[in-house]
């Protein structure tokens, strides 16, 4: 105990950074307590740690003892001289441990030969020690091999030290390596989510400038045509009273003068009183034609809605198909659209009435971009082949249908199904179908934003579910599930088709005998 307190409280700290005190035996220690056993051939052999107030035995040969108190024994003394090996050969000769319990009890110890293990920075921290119950002299070559031995141990020590702090430096690496990975991995996916909403938002303000351009082209047209409309009724009665005043004079006056006779042939009166109320009507015909297109532009421009509304999807679905009306009907570079509607008995569903308008506008399009494709590629070059072409005339099936529990979202909804009898869609293209500026359209044809905004509008917008379904040659289907999110008693009362829509499902209805199904067709134009 002859260092100092500084001294001593340096050297507990270089045996507590090996981190070896009560540990399991270790066979490379165990071997070279072994071979210093044999070396100065005798039965005990240790390797003793002395820490703060005991001696413990990290390996130990003939000796059953696990520790000793640090005053008992022989190391304490050795590693005072930390250079020099401590050999007593007869321990009742020498005054310092003559009356030593481990000489004067069991085990009763004759001989001591101790080598200080000491650190790399000079502590002593134990020692290496061999010991008899009869007295013994160690020869040079012997006390070499155990100074050597124990400069081992010291080696192994090191050794697991640096081991273990490499396992600690790998494994606090590796840590920190996956701790970047999340937070790399959460950065990507704030900056996906931050351009998905950059582009949601310069998309959703794109549409509500073009849904407010509408809005306002839709009323300055409304007025006029409001007023063509409205007095279409007056003209046509005030001709009809014209040509029943005509009517009276050629019957009071059979035998006119040759000019108005001169004039009556030169003009067709015949013709003209004929001809005229069939323009009227064309004319009548043709403002209603206008005003509901008015009427599906105000209704599908209501994008800047900020709060959900009651409204009925089959609405939205008609409107959504008078703006197309130009793309489904036949041209002379394609045989048109056919548009099959069976509509169920839906409530009012409450949502944002714009948003979903613009779903069906975007699988709509969608839908005939792949209908015109797929006739552009199979049209026949013979124009002979007319009626080949027909044949292939391209379908659109929308159906609705409310349900207590959807398919996919396990809760009362309404089901909309688009289904179009097209080229269909590969599985590796439908992988990546609602992903952001994913198109398989040419250049300047397509942003690859409108099933992206679909999906984030049903799905995360309303909480609903849309799915696509398509095979490669077997169409393609899209499944849009809109959850019943209105706490009032669910009506399944029919809610009524424009008029001019009613008419047309009427004529279909008794041409197909279906009362289910009505099939969208173009009114005719004047």
């Amino acid at each position: 105990m002859a260092q100092t307190l500084f001294s001593e409280a340096d050297r507990l700290d270089a045996l507590k950074r090996y981190r070896i005190l009560d540990t399991a035996p270790e066979e490379v220690l165990d071997d070279l307590t072994k071979l210093a056993a044999r070396t100065c051939g005798v039965p005990i052999a240790l390797i003793n740690l002395v820490d703060l107030d005991r001696q413990w035995f990290k390996s130990r040969i003939g000796w059953d003892a696990v520790s000793v108190a640090r005053d008992v024994g022989f190391c304490d003394q050795a590693i005072l001289q930390p250079d020099e090996i401590l050999v007593i050969s007869d321990t009742l000769n020498d005054s310092r441990f003559a009356s030593d319990p481990l000489v004067t009890a069991s085990p009763h110890i004759r001989f001591y030969a101790g080598a200080p293990l000491v650190t790399p920075d000079g502590f002593a921290i134990g020692t290496l020690c061999t010991m008899d119950w009869t007295p013994r002299i160690l020869s040079d070559d012997q006390l070499d091999t155990l100074r050597i031995l124990s400069r081992q141990v010291i080696m192994q020590l090191e050794l697991k030290a640096n081991v273990t702090q490499l396992e600690r430096t790998v494994n606090r690496q590796k840590r920190v390596e996956n701790a970047l990975q999340r937070s790399n991995q959460r950065f990507r996916q704030t900056l996906e989510e931050l351009q998905q909403t950059q582009t949601q938002l310069i998309q959703t303000e794109k549409m509500s400038s073009l849904g407010q351009m509408v809005a306002g082209v839709a009323h300055e047209i409304n007025n006029p045509v409001s007023f063509v409309y409205g007095n279409i009724t007056y003209v046509n009665r005030y001709i009809q009273d014209l040509f029943g005043l005509l009517d009276l004079y050629q019957c009071h006056y059979p035998q006119p003068a040759p000019e108005i006779q001169q004039w009556s042939e030169q003009i067709d009166l015949d013709f003209l009183s004929e001809d005229l109320p069939k323009i009227l009507a064309s004319m009548k015909v043709g403002a209603d034609r206008i005003r509901q297109i008015v009427l599906s532009l105000r209704n599908f421009s209501r994008l800047d809605e900020a709060e959900k509304k009651a409204v009925d999807l089959h609405q939205g679905i008609d409107n959504t198909l008078m703006i197309l009306q130009h793309r489904l009907k036949p041209a002379l570079d394609h045989p048109g659209v056919e548009v099959i509607k069976t509509y169920g008995n839906i409530p009012l569903v409450e949502c944002y009435a714009g948003q979903l308008n613009q779903v069906f506008m975007n699988i709509l399009s969608n839908a005939v971009d792949a209908l015109e494709h797929a006739n552009s590629s199979a049209a026949p070059s013979d124009p002979e082949s007319i009626s080949e072409q027909e044949s292939i005339k391209g379908q659109i099936s929308i159906s609705t249908r409310f349900t207590h529990r959807g398919k996919f979202s396990k809760q009362p909804c309404v089901i909309i199904r688009i289904t179009d009898n097209g080229p269909g869609i590969s599985p590796a293209v439908k992988e990546k179908l609602f992903d952001p500026f994913f198109t398989t359209k040419p250049v300047g044809k397509g942003t690859g934003l409108g099933l992206s905004i679909s999906y984030q509008i049903v799905v995360e917008r309303h909480g609903g579910v849309l799915k696509c379904f398509s095979e490669p040659g077997q169409g393609t289907e899209f499944w849009i599930e809109i959850p019943i999110c209105n706490t009032q008693p669910i009506s399944l009362e029919t809610h009524s088709l424009p008029t001019s829509a009613s008419l047309e499902i009427a004529e279909n209805l008794e041409a197909r005998s279906n009362p289910k199904v009505g099939v969208y067709q173009d009114a005719p134009s004047s």
